[in-house]
């Protein structure tokens, strides 16, 4: 089962200091995104395996929380230990805190 994470918690995730990973197209990334998220995309991932730790916690979004759990699954699979998709996706996180995104969606 690959583990998910609702909005409150992840919240409470980025308070302390999960990063957001942001795996939306890049048009969109450019947008509007979470304060303080990484893309990543099919040109980055290589960079973003080499330089993130596997223990650090990672929170996965997408647009409505369904490609983020392929995601989610594909960095466990690479040895991170604490990442969860979020349930909801950036759609459901931006109406529910809109205090915590950049740009326009």
């Amino acid at each position: 089962m690959i583990p998910q994470i609702n909005p409150d918690e992840a919240r409470s995730a980025l308070d302390r200091g999960a990063l957001f990973v942001d795996i939306r197209d890049p048009q969109s990334v450019a947008q509007a995104s979470i304060i303080g998220s990484v893309p990543l995309q099919q040109s980055n991932v290589d960079s973003f395996l080499a330089t993130t730790a596997r223990d650090q916690a990672l929170v996965v979004y997408c647009y409505h929380g369904h490609s983020s759990l392929d995601a989610t699954a594909f960095l466990i699979e690479q040895g991170f230990s604490h990442v969860h998709s979020l349930s909801g996706g950036f759609e459901y996180w931006r109406q529910r805190y809109p205090e915590t995104i950049t740009g326009q969606p």
